[in-house]
């Protein structure tokens, strides 16, 4: 009778076997090629944005056949990009529900930086929720693990012991740290680079930085901070819209905003061209203004 240790090495060897078959090896930067996961069986590829370094790309399939591949877009921000390589009957990922992440749960981080498959063993040590990386993106939950990123791992699968991907490793998002991107935001992201190659982002124009409202006038409003305005940009949607240096932003289309996060939060890319209500503090009174969100180029 196998042991509960020889059990155990069974089945992850057998959730690397089944994984692989959905992971490829993506050759598009002059040092070590890295990892990609297989989006859809004609040919779309998930991959992290960081590893695609040169419009010529190439695709190695789980059979061992080498294909070219093109990009299709990519977002910096959350260091995603979406190929679509010259293939067909390639074998989707299995995505794992994003609820099931829980922090101690064994993963194994699955790469193909060469003909064969690699993995290596850890544990989800964070899970947590909406979080905006340092280039803006905005990523649906904090998943960090402590698995060891060998070179070319990047733009692989993180893998439950049951063979089913939990998210996509990044070596990129935060310093010193293995981030796995979870699949909502995968899908969020690759569908808007399938559609516009790009991730369309929302515009005012503004730089601000939080401040604290007088007493009297943060029970009028219904909040203590807002986003004081500390320049607008020439021509700008806030300008148009007509706001002006030293302007308090206490909400935007209904959302409360009292940081740069909760702006860059309501800024995402179905509010691009919509007009929408901000709601503003000057000179001692409230104010309404009816700005038309931009688009960042």
């Amino acid at each position: 009778m196998a042991s509960v240790f020889e059990q155990l090495s069974a089945d992850l060897a057998s959730a690397v076997e089944s994984a692989g078959h959905s992971i490829v090896r993506v050759e598009a930067r002059r040092r070590q090629p890295a990892s990609g996961i297989v989006w859809s069986a004609d040919g779309l590829i998930v991959t992290a944005h960081h590893v695609v370094e040169r419009e010529e790309v190439k695709i190695g399939l789980p059979d061992g056949t080498t294909v070219k591949a093109v990009l299709v877009g990519r977002d910096p921000s959350t260091d995603v990009a979406v190929l679509r390589a010259e293939a067909s009957g390639l074998t989707a990922a299995t995505w794992a529900s994003e609820a099931d992440a829980r922090v101690g749960q064994l993963v194994l981080a699955v790469g193909r930086p060469d003909a064969n498959v690699q993995a290596t063993l850890g544990v989800i040590n964070t899970v947590d929720g909406e979080w905006r990386t340092m280039g803006g993106g905005s990523v649906a939950k904090f998943i960090q693990t402590d698995v060891t990123m060998y070179p070319g791992f990047s733009g692989g699968p993180l893998v439950a012991a049951s063979g089913s991907f939990v998210g996509m490793n990044s070596s990129a998002l935060a310093r010193g740290m293995s981030i796995a991107l979870p699949p909502s935001t995968l899908v969020r992201v690759a569908d808007a680079l399938v559609a516009h190659g790009r991730v369309r982002r929302g515009f005012l124009g503004v730089s601000a930085q939080p401040a604290r409202l007088p007493a009297a006038l943060a029970q009028t409003v219904g909040q203590e901070i807002g986003l004081l305005l500390i320049s607008v940009e020439a021509g700008s949607p806030a300008e148009q819209a007509g706001m002006v240096l030293g302007d308090v932003i206490v909400s935007l289309d209904g959302v409360t905003v009292r940081h740069m996060d909760d702006l860059m939060g309501v800024l995402v890319g179905d509010r691009v061209g919509k007009a929408v209500e901000a709601k503003i503090v000057r000179g001692g009174q409230a104010h309404t203004l009816t700005i038309t969100i931009g688009e960042r180029s």
